[in-house]
């Protein structure tokens, strides 16, 4: 049997996050310790106690889903040694998969999301934006309504969550009207995101490039499993592949389906997420029933993730 860990991307953070893991493994604490005196930041006081303001903060919401993603699996991995076949993550989460791989440290890729976050922010400053989620419309007909919405301003289909759920970013114009069309083509919802910016889309270019400069000062190793990529939904094991990859991620659309249907036709046969909430393994469940998911975001499922995994 073939085995897939994967890791959560932003909007699964909750007050509390990661509060058991670190119960039973204090040790972890250093590391978001280290990480809030490096950056001068009090993310281990947010995320125990909030405001959830604070928490949504996308230079915090990232490190955050990140570190909670982190403890999960080394806890697991104290209990069960099991080598991945594969590692993928959804946009953010991709960093978390780079850490499960061996490519980044947990401080480094900590360091990394911070600034990726600051930086999807900072590059759109002062422009009119919105995401929505569309669903109950295929992916290919969410595409042709973006292109059609393009009239009035910049959209673009830029997370493939499910066959029938796909997220829209762009200018708030062009998603506004992107919401209408898709309405009139048969969707069942459109929901408008509460986000901090219209991520992957050329909107944010200018991030790309800083992420690039603040990554030419951290180190990658080559990886010690295969890593499914957002941008092409394609394996790299190469540090130089990886991070080109991680530099048009932030303006890439992110191919979910792709990447989970890539490593189904590798032979996966079960996934298992590692972080808040259980966003991802009810993905997968939609893109393809049959397979195993295995979700670990509390201490209390530890049991019977090891259960259904020895």
């Amino acid at each position: 049997m073939k085995t897939a860990f994967v890791f959560p991307g932003q909007g699964a953070q909750y007050i509390g996050m990661a509060s058991d893991y670190l119960a039973a493994r204090p040790d972890l604490l250093e590391l978001l310790q280290s990480f809030d005196k490096q950056h001068g930041t009090e993310l281990q006081k947010i995320m125990a106690e909030g405001p959830e303001e604070s928490l949504k903060e996308t230079r915090f919401t990232q490190p955050a889903i990140l570190f909670h993603s982190y403890c999960a699996l080394s806890i697991l991995q104290d209990k069960l040694n099991l080598k991945p076949d594969f590692v993928a993550g959804h946009s953010l989460g991709e960093f978390t998969a780079l850490v499960a791989a061996g490519v980044l440290s947990p401080l480094d890729a900590m360091h990394l999301v911070h600034k990726r976050g600051e930086f999807m922010i900072k590059a759109n400053e002062g422009s009119p934006f919105a995401m929505a989620a569309i669903i109950g419309l295929d992916s290919e007909a969410v595409k042709a309504v973006c292109n059609e919405a393009e009239a009035v301003g910049l959209v673009r289909a830029v997370n493939f969550n499910t066959p029938i759920q796909t997220v829209i970013s762009g200018s708030e114009q062009g998603v506004a009207k992107a919401m209408e069309l898709a309405k009139a083509a048969g969707a069942k919802r459109a929901l408008p995101l509460v986000v901090g910016g219209p991520f992957h889309t050329p909107m944010i270019q200018k991030a790309s490039g800083w992420l690039a400069e603040e990554m030419k000062a951290i180190s990658f190793s080559p990886a010690n499993c295969p890593v499914v990529s957002n941008v092409d939904a394609l394996p790299s094991t190469d540090p130089d592949e990886i991070r080109g990859k991680l530099e048009l991620q932030i303006v890439s659309p992110v191919l979910w389906v792709d990447s989970v249907n890539y490593m189904i036709s590798q032979g996966v046969t079960r996934f298992v997420e590692f972080g808040p909430q259980k966003v991802l393994s009810g993905m997968i469940k939609n893109i393809d029933k049959d397979i195993q998911c295995v979700s670990l975001d509390k201490m209390e499922e530890l049991d019977a993730a090891l259960e259904l995994m020895s």
